[in-house]
């Protein structure tokens, strides 16, 4: 008997640690269970109170508001606010029963301050929340600002796009940018291993240290200096996987150095197709001796380069190299629908719903629209550099 009890404590413990971890991923599935937690709550409440033929203090329902303004995001608390209104009204108002006595209003009264106190401690920076989320956010923001390219020359575009997973704006996929001389174009497509809010924190220090070091180092060392800034992390789940592209854009010449990235997909203008890059290397953060093997090659008028991360081709029913074919060929599709405008975006509106976030990088030559206005261009590029 007691066996069976511990068995069963212990997967209760494990069910509850599960909805826990859900929960701070910030997943759609996590706020939904939560909403219908409280929301059977408060159907539990309602039924209680009819059994007794007892008026539900008001501050009962305010006690739920605060529990679920701690812990739902916006649209399920926008729900939870509509149904807790509809039962405060109906029964203060509509109901016939009796008042509740004043003791039990003290009580939930004094609940509420415990919790209201509970959330203060969990306030680790020592702010207020409004003034901690204002702080965050602007360390969030002034870190994306790395990732935007700067304006290149003519005969050059970037475009990119990411949509995470869950719907928060902090995400484990981001791009750092540099454009050094008006010539050199570094670019660096990162997947910090990890799903939801939970890997924010961990994708906004990486993203400031690699913005500092992107364009001050080598390819070669700068993927090991971001390999030995993992592996000095206090957690075992400090892992990234990385793509760095490095740009001569005068000469169209560039280096690719991968870092357990998908591999990178190359347009040829004369084959109208994509073929994969060769570029190999060990993830970040796994060991302290990673070894990365570059790939070299040049990019002509008309062709484009596109990187990725894992979540725009990997599927519960779809391994890696079907999804490298799924996306060479939704990208050739989209390319002979409108051309390389809006190509990430197009593309990854094509991507299924999943639960890991997903970003994209296109780089173009773009072809000259005239031989004199791509002699010109050419002269400009080498007369300011």
């Amino acid at each position: 008997m007691s066996s069976a009890w511990g068995t069963l404590v212990r997967g209760f413990s494990t069910y509850v640690q599960q909805r826990v971890e859900g929960w701070r991923t910030g997943s759609r599935a996590s706020q939904a269970f939560l909403l219908f937690l409280l929301l059977s709550l408060v159907a539990l409440a309602l039924a209680v109170g009819a059994l007794a033929r007892v008026i539900v203090p008001v501050s009962l329902w305010f006690l739920f508001l605060m529990v679920g303004l701690m812990l739902l995001r916006f649209v399920p608390l926008l729900l939870l606010v509509l149904v807790l209104g509809a039962v405060a009204f109906w029964t203060s108002i509509e109901s016939s029963f009796v008042s509740a006595s004043r003791y039990s209003a003290l009580l939930i009264f004094g609940v509420a301050l415990l919790l209201a106190l509970w959330q203060s401690s969990r306030q680790r920076s020592g702010l207020p929340m409004a003034l901690s989320e204002a702080v965050l956010s602007q360390l969030r923001d002034r870190l994306q600002r790395q990732g935007v390219v700067p304006p290149l020359p003519d005969g050059w575009r970037s475009q990119s796009a990411t949509i995470t997973a869950h719907g928060p704006s902090y995400a484990g996929d981001f791009l750092v940018a540099h454009l050094h001389d008006g010539r050199w174009l570094e670019m660096a497509l990162v997947d910090v291993c990890g799903k939801g809010t939970s890997v924010g924190p961990q994708a906004l220090q990486f993203a400031g240290a690699l913005g500092g070091l992107i364009g001050a180092l080598p390819p070669a060392e700068l993927m090991a200096a971001a390999n030995q800034f993992l592996l000095r992390q206090e957690s075992d789940e400090s892992l990234a996987t990385a793509v760095h592209i490095k740009v001569d854009l005068v000469t169209g010449d560039y280096t690719i150095t991968s870092a357990g990235h998908p591999p990178a997909l190359h347009w040829h203008l004369g084959q109208r197709g994509w073929t994969v890059d060769n570029a190999r290397g060990m993830a970040l953060g796994v060991i302290p001796e990673a070894d990365f093997t570059p790939s070299r090659g040049r990019l002509h008028p008309g062709e484009a380069l596109m990187f990725y991360t894992d979540g725009v081709i990997e599927t519960a029913d779809r391994d890696l190299d079907d999804g490298i074919d799924w996306l060479r060929h939704e990208a050739l599709k989209a390319i002979d629908a409108r051309g390389f405008t809006g190509l990430p975006n197009r593309v990854l509106k094509k991507v299924p719903r999943g639960d890991d976030d997903r970003a994209m990088l296109v780089l173009e030559r773009q072809p000259p629209t005239s031989p004199e206005r791509d002699s010109e261009r050419h002269r400009g590029l080498q007369a300011h550099v």
